[in-house]
């Protein structure tokens, strides 16, 4: 039996399942949704070291870039993959074919327990998944495919700026270790910039007893504050930023694109949202997110209150993995004040 059917029939059961009692039940569409009350995963001891490499070879570029982990503590697990999948619209737009498939092909090697799961907040998500190749790249490698929007189970946990809280999948809660992709992105609907902590908003429920948690999340004016807070759900093992393109105006779908060629790997969502603050920066990017300093950005400054990261520039560590990469490293740190 597959680990999730046995971690879905444990469900049914009533049984006691990662730390979660599902005590909720309510219907929507004619499907049952199960929540649980979460306790919040957060980081006793940040690591500030981010890797860069220069390149436009991605196959290459995230080998070298995951090779700097201990990947043994994959060996068997189960891992979920979270990439970035808010639209049909190609990279840098969603995340591109070859990276998702660059971390698969590795994640193989160490376990057959692979999950991808997504909630596109721009399209209908598994239209989305399989118009962009995620869907067959994922069967590829014997990774199973989960549209959280027929997802059944949920954590739900308490957050200052959200109203009744939000609802995190249980898909990912689950995992033994989450590894997240995100892209280099400004965001034109209020978020300022998409990077690894916007990602995470794809693991978040849109609709539960008839409340619509991404307009509450968009209509706020704490959208940024909130955009931090659904990151208390979860510590990703390693997030790896496609930065090779970017957009530095518009997004999430479309804007001002630029070329940074770039890999960006750390496993401290502040630290590495923040490398990629300074590098829109850097490009010409626009006025909310060229204004004041780094760790005075909303998401960055909410995140490190919490705990999620580090709390200063004077906590990153950049590591340039090729010399092609030591330039722009010099100027990521001066742009973060270090």
């Amino acid at each position: 039996m597959r680990r999730r059917e046995f971690i879905l029939g444990s469900i049914a059961a009533g049984s006691f399942i990662a730390g979660c009692s599902f005590i909720d039940l309510s219907k929507k569409g004619g499907e049952s949704m199960n929540v649980a009350e979460g306790e919040p995963k957060m980081e006793s001891n940040p690591d500030g070291r981010v890797y860069l490499i220069r390149t436009s070879n991605r196959k290459e570029g995230v080998e070298r870039l995951m090779n700097e982990f201990d990947l043994s503590d994959l060996r068997g697990k189960l891992v979920a993959v979270k990439a970035n999948y808010n639209s049909a619209d190609r990279f840098p737009a969603s995340t591109h074919p070859e990276t998702l498939e660059s971390i698969l092909e590795i994640l193989k090697k160490y376990t057959d327990s692979i999950i991808l799961a997504e909630r596109s907040g721009m399209g209908d998500t598994e239209r989305v998944l399989e118009e962009m190749g995620a869907k067959e790249i994922s069967n590829r490698y014997g990774a199973e495919t989960i549209v959280l929007d027929r997802e059944t189970e949920w954590v739900r946990f308490d957050a200052d700026h959200w109203k009744n809280g939000f609802l995190f999948a249980g898909a990912f809660y689950r995992a033994d270790h989450i590894i997240q992709t995100c892209c280099l992105k400004t965001h034109r609907f209020g978020g300022h910039f998409t990077l690894s902590l916007k990602n995470s908003v794809g693991m978040v429920a849109r609709y539960w007893n008839g409340h619509d948690y991404m307009a509450e999340l968009h209509r706020s004016p704490n959208q940024r504050k909130m955009i931090a807070e659904i990151n208390i759900a979860y510590s990703p093992f390693l997030v790896i930023m496609d930065a090779i393109e970017g957009f530095s105006e518009g997004g999430p779908d479309k804007g001002k694109l630029i070329r940074p060629e770039l890999l960006i790997a750390g496993r401290d969502r502040v630290a590495v949202d923040a490398v990629g603050v300074a590098l829109l920066r850097i490009h010409g990017t626009i006025p909310e997110v060229s204004r004041g300093d780094v760790f005075d950005q909303e998401q960055i400054k909410r995140a490190a209150e919490l705990g999620i990261g580090v709390s200063s520039p004077e906590e990153i560590e950049i590591i340039s993995l090729n010399t092609e990469a030591e330039e722009i490293s010099e100027k990521i740190r001066a742009e973060l004040g270090d």
